[in-house]
């Protein structure tokens, strides 16, 4: 399988209609990346749920210890992990059945990503939600 990321068309349809994004290794310290990048997200409008079991809350979020504990529907899960460490993560997120699966900037992991696929779900990878955002969804 040679993967290739969604359009930056289908990348916006799915920014766009998206509620609820699970984050994946959040940490609740504002000068890390997924805490700066999951910040942004929820300042535009998105809902995040904390996913790591090694904090309480983030973001004024209660904290879930893994995926199987997200007892809300979720649009995107976004995972800041080792692209190593991605594959369990994937299978939990299957069982969520979100829109997508975002893996962040310099996460990538194919064999995970055919797993999601073949489950019917949208993968992007190495590639950054905050990022994405700010290019291709028009601020309201």
């Amino acid at each position: 399988m040679t993967f290739m990321n969604p359009s930056a068309d289908e990348r916006r349809e799915l920014l766009e209609n998206a509620k609820t994004i699970a984050v994946v290794g959040l940490s609740n310290k504002p000068d890390r990346t997924s805490y700066m990048v999951s910040a942004a997200m929820q300042n535009n409008g998105y809902k995040i749920i904390p996913v790591n079991p090694t904090i309480e809350e983030a973001l004024g979020e209660k904290a879930a210890a893994s995926l199987t504990e997200v007892a809300v529907p979720v649009d995107i899960v976004n995972v800041f992990r080792r692209s190593e460490e991605v594959g369990p993560v994937i299978e939990e997120a299957i069982k969520l059945n979100p829109k997508a699966i975002w893996l962040q900037q310099g996460v990538y992991n194919e064999e995970a990503a055919q797993k999601a696929q073949e489950a019917g779900i949208t993968v992007i990878m190495d590639q950054c939600i905050k990022v994405d955002h700010a290019l291709l969804v028009r601020r309201k």
